[in-house]
């Protein structure tokens, strides 16, 4: 699965993270498409396991040709997608269309927690990069690692935090059995919530919690916005989970 600008009018990145220079090398060089997101191999692989089980709950045939082609996905993922970088072995945001690895640390590797595309092991080497310094800003998971050259707090989808971005990523820790993970990105978003009055804007800049007191607001953030608000039920959902766990 990949997407390319094929008449040079339209969007040159299709992801989520739609801004011309949101899929970089560690280094700030930007990549050339074909691009072949790291998370929408994963949705997809997903997607087919579920249509899989749907198909047999309704006693249809094409379960069993699903699953062997999300298998074949995982496989190639798995053997093609996966760097070693300064910062630790991950999937890479993308291939391009070299089919090379894009290298550089992202919060799009936490979409890829609980759709299966990779083994327990992997996703706990991932949450573990997430939680941690260059990728936590303590009001949520920066779009970029801080150690990549093309981070900035203030880049679009290059440093700053989304609360969408960030609830996914929380909710797929929780789905992996990384409940502590998963408690540590819902209580940044917790304080950037307090930090914007608890109305929190479409994205902030990716400060670290020890620079600032309070989350940077991105001048030109949607407050409230609809993805937002939405990040506030994912989070309460994680919180009564963890709750009861402890309870």
């Amino acid at each position: 699965m990949s997407y390319f600008d094929r008449n040079g009018k339209g969007l040159s990145n299709q992801g989520w993270k739609d801004s011309g220079d949101s899929i970089q090398w560690r280094d700030g060089r930007l990549a050339n498409g074909p691009i072949a997101l790291c998370e929408a191999q994963g949705y997809a692989h997903e997607a087919a396991v579920g249509a899989a089980a749907l198909l047999d709950a309704f006693g249809l045939d094409g379960g069993d040709e699903w699953r062997s082609w999300a298998q074949r996905l995982r496989t190639r993922f798995n053997e093609r997608f996966w760097v070693t970088t300064p910062e630790g072995v991950y999937p890479a945001i993308a291939l391009d269309r070299d089919g090379r690895a894009v290298d550089t640390l992202t919060s799009n590797i936490g979409h890829l927690l609980g759709t299966g595309i990779v083994d327990a092991a992997g996703e706990a080497r991932i949450a573990e990069l997430l939680v941690g310094p260059s990728m936590a800003s303590g009001y949520g998971i920066r779009t970029m690692s801080s150690a990549a050259a093309g981070y900035w707090p203030l880049s679009y989808h290059g440093g700053a935090v989304w609360a969408h971005d960030s609830a996914i990523i929380a909710h797929g820790m929780d789905r992996a059995g990384l409940h502590k993970e998963a408690a540590i990105v819902v209580e940044g978003l917790l304080n950037a919530a307090e930090g914007f009055g608890f109305r929190m804007p479409e994205l902030h800049a990716g400060h670290s919690a020890d620079e600032r007191g309070r989350p940077v607001p991105y001048p030109a953030a949607c407050r409230p916005q609809a993805w937002s608000a939405a990040a506030a039920i994912t989070c309460l959902q994680i919180a009564r989970r963890t709750q009861r766990d402890v309870g």
